[in-house]
């Protein structure tokens, strides 16, 4: 029999074995993204970088190989809890009640059909350390009104001034810990100060309306604020500011290009 009737009999068995809609595991070919490798999964993209412990900009290698989380579904049987179905699978009832509005107490109803949430494990998640200098994305989509500007005698511009519509969403530019939210006097109003670790540090100015709190933990993208003309802004624009150990960091040598 010729080579290409065997692959052609073989065929039907390759494709089951390798099905990106069911598998949990996938090993990255050439060519391959993530983005382009959870859509064929069916797996939203941040849930597997998660598993995996990738950081933004969520590249990948040939040949590694990756955990695809899937979530299960269970059909509650006579006698069973939200805790026993729990244990059964492995995973916190902590993680099956958000998944499904359960209660405290772990009440189920027999014939009721439960998320069980994908689990994946711990070394997984800690394989890749964070970079030391973070991925920054654009937090806002305007064009560039004011650049950054030095002088020897340590003047200038510290940042970038953003054109912006007022109520504008303003999104954090990467992972991190807000450390200010707040009312800033002397020049930018309400402002928001994010940490992102290894000594970078973002910040937010001018905004209408501040959308979270000092403490909280936002993810790159995530809203942090509204764009507006407080403190002493001539115009609707967003101040923003990249620094490293203290010292001011121009932010187009960081950002992506903007999108036309």
């Amino acid at each position: 029999m010729s080579r290409a009737a065997l692959l052609a009999l073989a065929a039907p068995f390759l494709l089951a074995a390798y099905n990106p809609a069911t598998e949990t595991e996938h090993t990255v070919k050439e060519g391959e993204t993530l983005s382009g490798i959870a859509e064929r999964a069916g797996v939203p993209l941040a849930v597997i970088a998660a598993a995996n412990g990738i950081p933004e900009p969520y590249s990948v290698q040939v040949g590694e190989v990756l955990t695809i989380p899937r979530q299960r579904n269970h059909t509650v049987k006579e006698g069973e809890t939200g805790f026993s179905i729990a244990i059964q699978y492995g995973v916190s009832f902590e993680n099956i009640a958000i998944a499904n509005g359960l209660d405290d107490k772990g009440t189920v109803k027999a014939g009721q059909t439960l998320i069980i949430p994908a689990v994946f494990e711990p070394k997984r998640v800690a394989r890749r350390s964070i970079p030391a200098t973070p991925y920054f994305r654009r937090p806002h989509d305007g064009k560039v009104l004011y650049g950054f500007t030095k002088r020897p005698d340590g003047g200038g511009h510290d940042g970038i001034d953003i054109d912006v519509k007022i109520g504008d969403m303003v999104r954090a530019s990467a992972s991190g810990t807000v450390v200010f939210a707040d009312e800033e006097k002397t020049r930018f109003g309400r402002q928001v100060l994010i940490d992102h670790g290894n000594g970078w540090q973002t910040s937010y100015g001018h905004l209408a309306r501040i959308t979270v709190k000092k403490g909280d933990v936002v993810k790159a993208g995530e809203r942090i604020g509204l764009a507006g003309d407080a403190g002493k802004a001539t115009r609707p624009e967003l101040h923003f500011e990249i620094r490293h150990d203290g010292e001011d960091v121009d932010p187009a040598s960081k950002l992506p290009p903007r999108a036309k």
